[in-house]
């Protein structure tokens, strides 16, 4: 009789496993989406023959979606495990720009990489459209890492994270509070709080600061009224003799053929500007406060030694603990190292990752 009782629990704690199993399962399958895409009417430029591309998408913390390119080299052993990262594009962008350049050159030289979308932009959900939110920004970076950690063919221990321009800060300061951010680089970076606060080379005044600020305040009660939603900053639309040459450098690639993407149920008066009214939480964002804490995690900041954008890599690099590296690309600008494959440095990229991620 106590025999059988043994055999009976053993059978219901093995049938119960077997239940969590499947529930797990059935669970991650709900929240994650995989769909193989080609690359036409995908991405702004042509990806290799030697790569796989699909469309996934998955949940973050907070259950809103979060939407992305998967790319898987075509001579990848899915039985075992191997290394991924995960890329983010510049603030204002979607994946389908330099995210995805990026995202497919480095699975083309071996790696699974995963461009995304940040939530309010893109593809990926979050309303209102453009909305700023720094905290939710890097917390679609460690949502990226849930998904890749649970793929059957990826080694949750070898997870590497390239952010470009604005995501550089948003990957950072995942990576302060991620572990499971093993490499970390940065290209073209934009600390976006400092950007907000004091503007390129702290040109910027407290006062100007402040009556950005009002104005925000101001549009919030049009908003919750009912009111037109107001967008502000992002790329002219429109060139003339007075145009500032930084902001020429951004037109250049994103109202012209070369970068332009309005993603399906946007507009394309309104890509590239965020909201009016949420902008200003950039002004509490400090992304490289204690970014030495991610330390010895390694850190590549990259920038163009003519970018207009080079003090914010320059500025991380003196407060991160080592091991860390700040790499200059001569004669290039910032907005250069987005898409323009013979000055981005892949070669550095995949040393990089290589060494750090097994």
């Amino acid at each position: 009789m106590r025999r059988l009782r043994i055999l009976i629990v053993a059978y219901i704690i093995v049938l119960g496993s077997a239940y969590a199993q499947k529930n797990t399962k059935n669970k991650t399958e709900k929240f994650t989406k995989m769909e193989k895409i080609a690359s036409t009417g995908f991405t702004t430029f042509k990806v290799s023959d030697n790569v796989k591309m699909y469309k996934v998408t998955f949940k973050n913390q907070y259950i809103l979606d979060v939407a992305g390119h998967l790319f898987i080299p075509n001579n990848l052993d899915r039985t075992t495990k191997h290394a991924a990262i995960i890329v983010g594009h510049p603030m204002g962008a979607v994946k389908e720009q330099s995210a995805d350049v990026y995202a497919s050159n480095m699975a083309d030289r071996g790696f699974i990489t995963l461009a995304i979308d940040l939530s309010f932009w893109g593809e990926s959900a979050g309303e209102p459209r453009n909305a700023v939110l720094p905290d939710m920004y890097a917390e679609d970076f460690s949502a990226a890492v849930d998904f890749l950690g649970t793929r059957s063919f990826i080694d949750r221990n070898n997870i590497g994270v390239i952010g470009v321009c604005g995501s550089g800060s948003f990957v950072i300061s995942a990576a302060k509070i991620d572990p499971r951010m093993k490499a970390i680089a940065t290209v073209s970076m934009y600390d976006m709080g400092s950007a907000s606060r004091n503007a390129l080379n702290h040109s910027q005044t407290l006062e100007q600061r402040k009556k950005n600020q009002e104005q925000a305040a101001e549009q919030r009660y049009v908003e919750f009224t009912g009111g037109k939603t107001k967008y502000t900053g992002g790329t002219t639309h429109q060139l003339d003799e007075n145009t500032h040459p930084i902001q020429r450098e951004f037109y250049e690639f994103y109202r012209t053929p070369r970068g332009e993407f309005t993603p399906k149920g946007g507009s394309p008066e309104t890509t590239t500007h965020p909201t009016l009214s949420s902008n200003t939480k950039f002004n509490n964002f400090y992304p490289f406060n204690d970014i030495g804490t991610i330390s010895p995690r390694p850190l590549l900041f990259i920038t163009g030694d003519k970018a207009h954008s080079k003090e914010f890599s320059e500025d991380a690099y003196k407060r991160a603990e080592e091991p860390k590296e700040l790499y200059y690309i001569k004669d290039a600008g910032h907005v250069d190292l987005y898409d323009k494959t013979n000055l981005i440095p892949f070669d550095k990229l995949d040393t990089f990752f290589k060494k750090y991620l097994k």
